[in-house]
């Protein structure tokens, strides 16, 4: 998941995540320029958070709970772990 440190969507995110017990890897493109433009490149966005699993593009907060909200979210982290 690609965050900055003032975000309050990224704490939404990671709050989310963590009350589904699960984890991730956080890469703050606040401090590091490369990461900003990888995450640029990839989700073609320039908000955060970016959220991926594994090389699937998520969205953003709103993307992943509309996801979720589906049932696609937790089939989607399940199939990665496959």
């Amino acid at each position: 998941m690609y965050t900055s440190a003032i975000c309050g969507f990224c704490v939404a995110a990671k709050t989310f995540l963590k009350s589904q017990g699960l984890d991730w890897r956080e890469v703050r493109i606040d401090l590091d320029v490369a990461e900003r433009e990888r995450m640029v490149a990839l989700a073609r966005r320039t908000s955060v958070p970016q959220i991926f699993v594994g090389d699937t593009h998520v969205g953003g907060y709103d993307d992943m709970m509309a996801l979720h909200r589906k049932g696609g979210f937790l089939p989607l982290i399940q199939g990665a772990g496959a």
